[in-house]
């Protein structure tokens, strides 16, 4: 087990919603905080270490990655949260949209993974964790390009589960397991919907949790964010 105090944490996303209250929850917790966003107004709230980069951008998301690594040789714990979820059929789907949603959703996974692989384990193990959704599992109309990147990441956290195992390093996929409000939901909630969401906050003690590295088994499962904070 790893406390998290202590603990050098990225977070992508991290301007607003989920990936927010997951950067503020480490910050409170002790650990070293490198919170990266495209929105510069939304991460200087947070108060911790920030970048701003288009995730989307290879070159750009590689090259931060590369300076992060100058100040912080290793993380102890991933986070990609970071996602685009933009609905609509796909005979208007352009490929320049497939493309930026595949790219935030998926290659950044992979961009950022690659980064910090070695180090995790160089020192140890540490802990990588995809937020995935249900569309990781099950197709929905008009989201082809999130899906296909939610289903990309389901596969590569299975992956990476068996081939870190050796080397200390857990990789998960986590869904909030309940509706959740965020700038995302506020645009693709239905009323309905949002009459049922809890608050982000609600679900950062199950990433705490997970970045301990206290339940080894659970590497390489799809695990719910409500029923690991204790949500009922």
């Amino acid at each position: 087990m790893r406390p998290v105090a202590g603990q050098t944490v990225v977070v992508t996303g991290a301007a607003a919603g989920l990936g927010h209250a997951i950067a503020l929850a480490f910050k409170e917790a002790g650990a070293t905080v490198v919170a990266i966003d495209r929105d510069e107004y939304g991460l200087r709230t947070l108060g911790v270490e920030t970048h701003v980069v288009d995730l989307s951008d290879t070159m750009a998301t590689s090259t931060l990655m590369a300076r992060i690594a100058i100040t912080h040789p290793w993380v102890d714990t991933l986070i990609h949260n970071a996602a685009i979820l933009d609905p609509q059929p796909f005979e208007t789907l352009h490929f320049d949209g497939w493309t930026r949603t595949v790219n935030v959703g998926l290659q950044a996974g992979y961009l950022l993974t690659k980064a910090v692989w070695n180090g995790m384990a160089a020192n140890g193990g540490g802990c990588v964790v995809y937020v995935s959704s249900r569309s990781g599992i099950q197709g929905f109309a008009d989201e082809s390009a999130y899906c296909a990147a939610k289903h990309g990441l389901e596969g590569l956290m299975k992956s990476l589960a068996m081939e870190g195992e050796a080397k200390g390093i857990r990789v998960h996929t986590v869904t909030p397991g309940m509706y959740m409000r965020t700038p995302m939901s506020e645009r693709n909630y239905t009323p309905e919907l949002k009459a049922k969401w809890v608050e982000p906050s609600r679900l950062a003690p199950a990433f705490l949790r997970l970045a301990t590295r206290a339940e080894p088994a659970l590497s390489g499962q799809r695990l719910s964010a409500w029923e690991l904070a204790g949500g009922s």
